[in-house]
């Protein structure tokens, strides 16, 4: 047993689909499972305007099986889901702002495509264990801080409803199934392998490119508002932990941080970090105000009782360790000006 309370052996030998596994997160997970002894295949669509990107999994290529393909394709993923032990489910359309400029294709990843897997794993493969990848944008503007799994939820683009539906067809078929499945809703994960080159995944992958760059970070509205933030590898054990744990299926977990920060003092962090660059505070763009949910810090106190998860990595060694990544292979992820 490790200090989550999973056993590693446990993974050894299983057969796992990761769904956006070319993406920041699913690449994490997938080289975690291949030290773990899993036969690991990957699905993702390698469309340019998601996360997925081949050099995320360029030290573990030959040990996992990638099919490249889109979770819009009922017919590929009832064959894929076929004779797996677990889905890490984390394909989906991530950019608030595209939810709102194109709600069609949102609908259709977010939530069209989750009813058609979990249509598939009915007719192929009951006893399946799914982990599913939300988010904690379903919340919208909180109420109170921290926000705990019980707070309202009230959306605020369309993004965030699709990925409530995403979610609850998931917690539907367990419940009416049986198809072992629950959901961690995801506030700001960052680290190694995050799209980068625009701000449709984290508004951090940006402001990397901007300080690598040598341009201003620009840092939106006051600056003040409070954020909390989940580094890679803590949000990986947090799967590990949900897929392992038979209390886990049913339930909806928030994963979150200790350490809340305001944005201006994370720029300042950053810029700290990285040894030089500067950081601007401008005016809200009028479609990201919106859309903005000022200050949010989530509550994880249910996560750590069940799940025996707790986050590890602090802000500070998290980002320096996400820097000195891009710093080292940035022109693997965005074309050089």
């Amino acid at each position: 047993m490790n200090d989550i309370g999973w056993n590693p052996k446990d993974f050894q030998g299983t057969s796992i689909l990761i769904t956006g596994g070319l993406g920041f997160i699913g690449s994490n997970l997938a080289r975690r499972l291949v030290g773990l002894g899993a036969k690991v295949t990957l699905a993702d669509s390698l469309i340019p305007t998601y996360g997925g990107n081949l050099f995320n999994v360029q030290d573990i290529e030959s040990k996992v099986k990638i099919n490249i393909t889109d979770v819009r394709d009922p017919h590929a993923m009832a064959y894929l889901i076929q004779g797996k032990d677990f889905l890490f489910n984390l394909a989906g359309q991530t950019s608030h702002l595209d939810s709102m400029t194109d709600p069609r294709v949102d609908l259709d990843i977010n939530a069209s495509a989750q009813l058609s897997i979990l249509e598939a794993c009915r007719k192929h493969n009951l006893g399946i264990k799914i982990v599913f990848a939300s988010t904690r944008q379903i919340y919208g503007k909180p109420e109170y801080l921290p926000v705990d799994e019980k707070h309202p939820i009230r959306p605020v683009d369309v993004n965030g409803i699709n990925k409530l539906a995403g979610e609850w067809y998931h917690l539907l078929y367990n419940n009416v199934y049986g198809i072992k499945a629950c959901a961690l809703r995801l506030t700001n994960t960052y680290g190694p392998g995050m799209r980068v080159k625009d701000a449709r995944q984290t508004f951090l992958g940006i402001w990397i490119r901007l300080l690598i760059e040598g341009k201003p970070i620009k840092v939106f509205g006051d600056g003040l508002q409070v954020r909390d933030f989940n580094y890679v590898d803590d949000v990986v054990d947090a799967m590990l932990s949900a897929a392992l744990t038979p209390s886990a299926f049913g339930e909806i977990f928030n994963l979150g941080s200790r350490e809340h920060i305001n944005l201006k003092d994370l720029a300042a962090m950053m810029t700290e970090l990285y040894g030089k660059g500067s950081y601007d505070i401008v005016p809200f763009p009028p479609d990201r105000k919106a859309i903005d949910i000022g200050d949010y810090y989530s509550e994880f106190a249910k996560a750590e009782k069940i799940l025996g998860w707790s986050p590890k990595v602090d802000l500070r060694h998290g980002l320096k360790s996400s820097l000195d990544y891009y710093i080292r292979d940035y022109k693997q992820y965005w074309e050089p000006a």
